[in-house]
């Protein structure tokens, strides 16, 4: 493995990664993302076929990087000034954006809507895949190649890929397909999701602060409330995401 030398904080790649970090719309336009450390690079290199460039701080070493890769070297300053952690591992990485995955409507999956929180969106991601629960995110949720985002998967973005669709496409779809859609709501119509087959439908999780859409909650087949202390008005969009997968895998 051939590994190039950058010096200057100024070079034309180490500006490009910044703009990949900072910016979502440079992100879709050049069709790449960053990405920080070295465990997130390893699983890159296992499992994502669009790894395209690697930056390495002197004296780290990664293993089995392909080939047609290309792999930078870059002083510990330099890697402290692009990388977006305050204590670096030492690695960042380029991936090339894959190619958008259709939305196909399935019984048992979750969506995501107006979920804006990188760490949230991560974070479900990363259950979603460790439970195999189908996951789509509306528009309005965090952006998935966020390097936030990127981080909280935990590797999921790079061994499942991510489906974005629009709230219109998912409901025509799940009509034709003859999936119910439920919603997690506070209202006196929602049933506890303990009561409902959950494997059955397609759910939509909402924000913490406002919830799911008007829209949404107008078109749904059902309203769901997961169960807890009357004196809590809500939870972490996170966790009741994972306590929704866990009842649809429960209920398979």
């Amino acid at each position: 493995m051939r590994k190039e030398r950058i010096s200057s904080r100024k070079n034309q790649l180490l500006q490009q990664v910044r703009k990949l970090l900072s910016s979502r719309s440079s992100r879709e336009k050049e069709g790449l993302f960053a990405a920080d450390g070295t465990k997130l690079l390893q699983e890159a290199i296992r499992f994502f076929p669009g790894l395209d460039t690697v930056i390495l701080s002197e004296g780290v070493e990664v293993e089995n990087i392909p080939q047609d890769v290309r792999v930078v070297e870059v002083p510990e300053d330099v890697m402290a000034s692009i990388s977006p952690m305050e204590a670096p591992q030492g690695a960042l990485f380029l991936c090339r954006m894959p190619p958008r995955k259709a939305f196909e409507a399935k019984p048992g999956m979750l969506i995501l809507d107006g979920i804006q929180d990188p760490g949230n969106v991560g974070t479900i991601l990363r259950t979603a895949d460790a439970m195999d629960v189908p996951v789509v995110l509306l528009e309005g949720c965090a952006d998935p190649y966020n390097w936030k985002t990127v981080r909280s998967t935990m590797g999921a973005v790079f061994r499942v890929p991510v489906v974005q669709s629009s709230w219109e496409e998912v409901k025509n779809t799940c009509r034709k397909a003859e999936i119910p859609i439920g919603v997690t709501a506070l209202s006196d119509r929602a049933v506890d999701i303990r009561q409902a087959d959950l494997s059955k439908m397609a759910l939509v999780i909402g924000s913490e602060g406002r919830g799911v859409r008007p829209e949404i909650l107008a078109a749904a087949d059902q309203e769901l409330i997961i169960p807890m202390n009357p004196h809590c008005e809500s939870l972490n969009a996170a966790i009741a995401a994972s306590i929704v997968m866990w009842q649809i895998r429960a209920s398979q």
